[in-house]
């Protein structure tokens, strides 16, 4: 069992993969990357958080609970949850839309933010799109790429459908 996912370790041509909850294979570094980057991008709303709340706007909120969202991802997968990888995304897509909704309409009730090249502000984007491409290189993917392993079996076996056997 692997320590890090939760998951039996699987060989594959290209190393040791995790399967998720859901079944599908999962290279251990995206599962490790997927937790980082999630991680960071809590960690960067949480220093944010005390100068908008000491200012009484409610993006200082926001950031809380971003950072708390990512906290709870990261657990889920960690767990080898497919909710865990789906409450990410709605962490990292959310932040990048509000970072950018918020320096061109701006959010309700607050003036339109005027600093697009903040560094912090930067770093999150960078690390919110790094989360999403890790999403889509392990959810979006051509089914025949897409290996199933059997509830009794450690090696993946191609072309069995999720609950059956060979």
């Amino acid at each position: 069992m692997n320590t890090f996912t939760g998951a039996k370790p699987v060989e594959s041509g290209t190393g040791v993969s995790a399967a998720t909850s859901g079944g599908a294979l999962v290279p251990a570094g995206l599962v490790g990357g997927g937790i980082s980057l999630i991680v960071v991008v809590g960690l960067i709303h949480l220093i944010n958080s005390p100068e908008d709340l000491e200012e009484g706007s409610y993006t200082g909120l926001l950031y809380l609970a971003d950072f708390l969202g990512a906290l709870a991802a990261a657990v889920g997968i960690y767990r080898g949850k497919r909710w865990g990888w789906a409450l990410g995304l709605l962490v990292a897509g959310g932040a990048f839309a509000g970072y950018v909704i918020s320096r061109t309409v701006g959010l309700p009730g607050l003036p339109v933010e005027t600093e697009w090249l903040e560094p912090l502000g930067v770093l999150s984007l960078i690390v919110e799109a790094l989360f999403v491409g890790v999403y889509l290189a392990i959810f979006v993917r051509p089914a025949k790429e897409t290996r199933i392993v059997g509830a009794g079996s450690s090696t993946p076996t191609p072309d069995v459908q999720q609950g059956g056997r060979s």
